[in-house]
């Protein structure tokens, strides 16, 4: 009886935090730089962990604009194609300015020596709840493309943006 008790007292969790707990443990942990907002961690992390697992549809599905959603499928196999090794393994998430409205992150994948930016930004209400990630790169050139502006060790900027 004592058993029951407890078992009704205990906290459910949603499909969306088993799954985010499962994630979680199961891939390397992302080093972070910068004040990342929860919601810009949350979806930063769920990108590197989607291309680590190389989930192209799962990916696409974190786009932040319905309006991406043709790109977002391409985007999506482009960047498992160029950073996938990479994403497994020690990752450092830079992110630059404040979190609140948007935010940009340089991803340091350390195995590779790859680097990669993205745009994490308040989803769109027909795409998705919470945050989403910018993907209109649907040229591999441009999805694997570093812009002059990132430094290439995290924190030489000091996580501001200077474009």
């Amino acid at each position: 009886m004592v058993l029951g008790v407890l078992t009704g007292c205990s906290p459910e969790y949603d499909a969306a935090e088993l799954e985010y707990a499962g994630d979680y443990s199961s891939h390397p942990p992302l080093a972070v730089v910068g004040y990342p907002s929860t919601g810009t961690l949350e979806i930063t992390q769920q990108v590197v962990w989607r291309i680590a697992d190389g989930k192209a549809g799962v990916l696409a599905a974190l786009t932040a604009d319905e309006e991406e959603r043709a790109d977002a499928q391409k985007t999506a196999e482009n960047w498992i194609a160029a950073f996938r090794k990479g994403a497994g393994g020690k990752v450092t998430a830079e992110f630059y300015d404040e979190g609140s409205y948007r935010q940009t992150v340089v991803l340091y994948l350390h195995d590779t020596g790859q680097i990669k930016q993205i745009y994490v930004l308040p989803a769109s209400a027909n795409a998705r709840d919470g945050w989403g990630v910018h993907m209109r790169e649907p040229d591999p050139a441009e999805a694997t493309a570093v812009a002059p502006w990132i430094p290439k060790k995290p924190g030489e900027l000091g996580s501001t943006v200077i474009p």
